[in-house]
């Protein structure tokens, strides 16, 4: 059977509609997601009111400081932060072809936000305050950003050479990740030990990790840097595609499998250290939506990197809502329940195993 040239099998083009029909559901689920997020909070407010103020319309003077000052700057980092963590978490498993890595896992969250503290405390970066609304103020977010990634590399760096030493074995780089991860929160509570009481308090709730704290500015920056990565993931998609299927295989196909390696990491390290430089440590978000995604979309990364980053933001979304709506006036750092929920999720996922 021969095919004219420029056409495309009816299967394949069902195949490719099908997860990008997957994709755009997801991105019109989000879309409601964050109306209803915007419209509810200690002061609930109608969606449709809601709708008509993010299009221009006044409806009070209240919901337009409600929604615009407080409001949807936390639902849009939100959406860039899970979408970031879970993009990260995407490409490292993917080039890493260990079903377990993540920043999370992997201790580069930890170390991140052991370089922001540290810029912080010890450099300058920023001053602390407690506050109901902010605990941390970063005055110079290049600088925190920077010892964060600098620390997110080094931690990036002691995986891979771990890997290298045991030939890659999924064991010996997650208990890489659990040392280091335990080392950096060892140095957090050094920094800690020598804070005062305000500082203190600030910190720890800091490393709780809240979307709340993220001004328009931090926001501009984390969502400059988290598009910039996730479209160079986008273009290396065949290379990611080429490396899960095996080194020889890729080796074979023209892919420079140590050059793909290192960039990916320092990206998707760099992609990290921003989110955690401004809204801290937020567990299984990126370890748990590609797991979840794979079951449903499969391992192609041309469409699992995009669905990825629309479930992270998904879920993201979802437990930042929850966390400040359950036990409202309160409002519960949406770190703690997004691990919470997150570990049961992932132990589920152990326990039925990976679809790879």
């Amino acid at each position: 059977m021969h095919l004219e040239e420029g056409v495309v099998p009816q299967g394949y083009g069902r195949y490719v509609r099908n997860k990008v029909n997957i994709i755009i559901a997801g991105i019109a689920a989000l879309g409601i997601l964050a109306v209803v997020s915007l419209s509810v909070g200690p002061v609930n407010f109608s969606p449709v009111d809601v709708l008509k103020t993010l299009f221009g319309g006044h409806v009070s003077q209240k919901m337009d400081l409600v929604v615009f000052s407080i409001r949807l700057p936390q639902v849009l980092a939100a959406v860039v932060a899970g979408a970031a963590l879970a993009s990260a978490a995407a490409v490292m498993q993917s080039v890493l072809r260990n079903p377990l890595a993540s920043p999370f896992t992997l201790g580069i969250s930890h170390a991140a936000a052991f370089g922001a503290a540290f810029s912080v405390m010890v450099l300058g970066a920023g001053f602390m305050r407690s506050s109901a609304s902010d605990a941390v103020t970063i005055v110079k977010p290049g600088l925190a950003t920077f010892v964060a990634f600098f620390f997110s590399m080094m931690a990036t760096g002691a995986v891979v050479i771990v890997a290298h030493i045991k030939r890659g074995s999924p064991e010996s780089m997650v208990l890489a990740g659990v040392a280091l991860g335990s080392l950096c929160s060892a140095g957090t509570m050094f920094l800690q030990y020598f804070a005062d009481d305000t500082q203190l308090a600030s910190m720890v709730f800091w490393t709780f990790g809240d979307l709340s704290r993220a001004s328009w500015r931090e926001l501009a920056i984390l969502a400059s840097v988290t598009a910039s990565c996730i479209l160079l993931f986008i273009l290396n998609t065949w290379n990611f595609n080429a490396i899960d299927s095996g080194e020889d295989t890729a080796w074979s196909l023209g892919v420079n499998v140590k050059v793909v390696r290192i960039v990916a990491m320092s990206v998707a390290s760099l992609v990290t250290a921003v989110t955690i430089s401004f809204v801290g440590v937020i567990g299984f978000v990126g370890l748990v939506s590609p797991h979840m995604v794979r079951r449903i979309i499969g391992d192609d990364n041309r469409f699992l990197i995009p669905a990825s980053c629309v479930a992270g933001s998904l879920l993201l979304l979802a437990a930042d809502t929850i966390a400040r709506t359950m036990l409202r006036p309160q409002v519960l750092p949406v770190a703690i329940l997004t691990s919470f929920v997150g570990a049961p999720v992932f132990l589920y996922l152990l326990v039925k195993g990976y679809k790879r």
